[in-house]
């Protein structure tokens, strides 16, 4: 009796699994839409930085030396204690088309980006923002164009794709994995009509939007989720753009070690706890079910006959290599393909790790 309840709950597990797979396929299905005599809007590149020197140094000039023509950078230094803002001053003199805005601590908003990001917002001169961080350049010249055409009258946030560079290892390959499936999960979303995050390295919305929802008020408290919190506040199915063509993609360093990833996704991940109902509710669901199918099916090889067992798990297996290995190729990953099996479940382990630790303590913040 025992053996058949865990054979049925198998079943439904890797039911519930290939569902979610199949229903991630749908922005493949996404064709860059070209648009004809795509007139230029002024749009303000917005980077918040703190203690950000030798990344601003760096990447700074790619945002610079893209080919569009009605567009500023708004740097916000945000109460730094290292030369960020020398830095700053150095290139504000060499391009007229940069703006500071200098943020000082205050009591109120002590090490708060939402405070030091509403600051920027508000002085940009422009109604079209577009969000990058101060480690992250653009992989072509031809970023803002990308993304800027996206927008219309109807469209008013864009959510970009911000990956991050290859480089050896297998903590390398599973940030970018965990990067691609995060991605495949929030596009897919919003291409079903329930848009819920969004990442602060490649993302734009307007003025009005943001002011619409009154900005960060709601969760102003909560140092973390200035992309994804403002996304679950201020975008629907009707006002979100997803953009995947490969000139609008930012680029950033993955985090080196274990340690420091873990520390940056506890901040990432406790924000979920914010979330709207539903989408806490079908993100968790996806992640305790894959867990349940890698549990069951394990102790089922051990008590069941694998004849019933091995067509369920490699049908599981066939539509979520087709789609993850689809979208890997889509968003210029296919390497991650090779590995799946070893990442996933890698991820699994660092996931709940994570969720674990978070409810022992809560997690760091804004720098």
């Amino acid at each position: 009796m025992i053996i058949s309840v865990l054979f049925y709950s198998f079943v439904v597990f890797a039911a519930i699994q290939i569902m979610y797979y199949l229903s991630f396929s749908s922005f493949l299905f996404t064709d860059k839409k070209q648009v004809k005599n795509f007139k230029e809007i002024p749009i303000s590149v917005i980077i918040c930085a703190k203690n950000e020197a030798k990344n601003l140094q760096k990447f700074l000039p790619s945002i610079l030396e893209q080919n569009y023509s009605d567009y500023e950078v708004v740097l916000i230094n945000d109460a730094s204690s290292d030369d960020t803002a020398d830095v700053m001053e150095a290139f504000k003199e060499k391009h007229a088309n940069i703006r500071i805005i200098s943020v000082q601590n205050t009591e109120a908003f002590w090490g708060n980006k939402k405070y030091a990001l509403t600051l920027g917002i508000k002085a940009a001169k422009n109604e079209h923002l577009l969000f990058t961080d101060a480690d992250c350049n653009p992989v072509s010249k031809e970023w803002i164009s990308e993304m800027a055409q996206n927008f219309n009258t109807e469209k008013t946030i864009v959510l970009g794709y911000g990956k991050y560079r290859q480089a050896k290892g297998f903590v390398n390959l599973l940030v970018r994995f965990e990067t691609l499936l995060t991605a495949i999960q929030y596009f897919n979303y919003t291409k079903l009509g329930s848009p819920y995050m969004g990442v602060g390295r490649n993302l734009a919305y307007t003025k009005t939007t943001f002011f619409s929802v009154n900005g960060f008020i709601k969760h102003i408290r909560i140092k973390s989720g200035d992309d994804d919190l403002f996304i679950q506040d201020a975008a629907s199915k009707t006002n979100t753009q997803i953009c995947i063509s490969e000139n609008s993609f930012t680029e950033s360093e993955a985090p080196i070690s274990l340690n420091d990833w873990f520390q940056q996704k506890r901040r990432h991940i406790s924000t979920a706890n914010y979330y709207k109902v539903q989408h806490k509710f079908f993100l968790g669901l996806f992640f305790v079910s894959k867990i349940l199918l890698l549990i069951s099916t394990i102790v089922l090889f051990f008590v069941y006959p694998w004849e019933f067992i091995l067509p369920i798990i490699l049908s599981y297996y066939v539509v979520k290599y087709l789609v993850v290995g689809f979208s890997a190729k889509k968003l210029k990953e296919p390497q991650i393909t090779y590995f799946l099996p070893f990442l996933e479940i890698g991820l699994l382990i660092f996931q709940f790790s994570i969720f674990i630790t978070n409810l022992i303590s809560k997690p760091n913040h804004w720098k």
